[in-house]
């Protein structure tokens, strides 16, 4: 009795569900963690982390509501572009400024982030246009695509260029997926890469005291290039009295130097509660939540977390492969890729493999809009890998509207 309950309250791929409530419980152990320095200005020590589990409790009812919506109904995404354009475009002019990042828009007492709503649209947009791509509208609907995640990517990347990077990558390997021109695609990326060459160049090739005349964005993405690609600039040793090296930390590599050293005090076991790095990491909770995961529960939670990630991705490929429709299998595609990408971008930060991005790492980073999109994706992936929604709902319908009513009729009149 107990089990059919469950059966019925949690809909969609079991082991979607397990990944989710894994990532759920090391987000609050986490958080809880690395949240130290907030809770030590505030009078109020368990409100980081109450406000955490507020927002994953938010989640967790956006998981449990779209699990059993039907799959079709996801092309309401659709709607999402333009109102995510509307957004992104106030944000521009009237977000508010946190960490040198104009990427938050106020709303009463709280705060969105526009960029995360225009991923999971982006992602729906894709995947609808591919369902409905066939070789007499390849041409127009692939220009459809371009100019629309082009439009997000352009509106996202001033105060958020990583993210538009990583949305269009997604889309591009959605487009790939289903099978779009190679040529037009090749296209594609020989023009993407070539403008984000450019723009690295003209970057790296400024002087330093152009900083001042640069917008702040700019200065910030040179300052990165910089200190990621010259590790002798960035790691500056000193000499002791007695002739020796010691390594300096100083503002130019702070959170490089401190998330190295978080990975190297966890070792292969970690340090459970006992990390030290959460101290002096400034993002700590988010951007760099996997070095204190490192420090924390060691290479072994490490590679768990890694694990749970590449899982998910490998599931979502198994679970689109069976699913008879176009829509939902290009959503499932979309949903796993953009989570998985985003997770191994924040690693890739936090062990030092690519300059400092500010992705958090999906559903375990503390975070508002964030969080409730990111479960918003795990919802979708549930959904559509549905029995009751992709079967007895959307196929019920096409078996109605293919009935031969003159045959019904004939027979009734038997």
């Amino acid at each position: 009795m107990e089990f059919n309950f469950l059966g019925r309250a949690f809909k969609g791929d079991k082991v979607i569900w397990y990944i989710f409530m894994a990532l759920c419980i090391i987000s609050l152990l986490e958080v809880f963690s690395a949240t130290s320095t907030i809770a030590y200005r505030q009078q109020n020590h368990w409100a980081p982390i109450f406000r955490h589990a507020v927002f994953l409790l938010i989640g967790f009812g956006v998981v449990m509501f779209l699990q059993r919506v039907p799959s079709r109904y996801f092309s309401i995404l659709l709607l999402g572009i333009p109102i995510s354009a509307i957004l992104l475009i106030i944000t521009m002019f009237m977000g508010e400024d946190i960490n040198g990042a104009q990427r938050w828009l106020g709303v009463g007492a709280f705060t969105i982030q526009p960029s995360e709503f225009a991923k999971i649209s982006a992602i729906g947009f894709v995947a609808f246009f591919l369902s409905k791509m066939n070789t007499d509208n390849e041409s127009w609907i692939f220009k459809t695509l371009i100019i629309g995640v082009g439009a997000m990517c352009l509106l996202i990347a001033p105060e958020n260029l990583s993210t538009a990077c990583l949305l269009f990558g997604v889309c591009f390997l959605m487009m790939f997926i289903g099978q779009v021109s190679l040529k037009k695609l090749g296209l594609v990326a020989f023009a993407g890469i070539a403008t984000v060459g450019l723009l690295l160049g003209i970057l790296t090739m400024l002087p330093d005291s152009s900083k001042e005349f640069l917008p702040d964005r700019l200065a910030t993405w040179k300052g990165r290039i910089e200190r990621h690609a010259d590790n002798d600039q960035v790691s500056i040793f000193d000499r002791n009295q007695d002739g020796t090296l010691a390594y300096k930390i100083v503002d130019e590599n702070f959170q490089v130097s401190h998330a190295k050293i978080a990975i190297a005090n966890g070792g292969v076991i970690g340090l459970p509660g006992s990390g030290t790095e959460r101290d002096f990491l400034p993002q700590a909770y988010s951007d760099f939540i996997f070095a204190i995961i490192l420090e924390e529960m060691g290479l072994i939670g490490g590679l768990f977390v890694l694990l749970l990630y590449i899982v998910l991705m490998i599931r979502c490929g198994t679970l689109a492969s069976k699913c008879e429709k176009k829509f939902p299998r290009y959503l499932i595609l979309g949903a796993g890729l953009m989570l998985t990408i985003q997770a191994l971008a924040n690693m890739a930060v936090a062990v030092n493999l690519i300059p400092v991005t500010g992705q958090p790492l999906p559903l375990i980073s503390r975070g508002g809009t964030s969080t409730i999109i990111t479960c918003a994706y795990f919802g979708i992936i549930l959904a559509c890998s549905s029995k009751l929604n992709d079967s007895a709902h959307e196929d019920v319908d096409e078996s109605i509207a293919n009935v031969d009513f003159e045959t019904f009729d004939s027979v009734r009149e038997e």
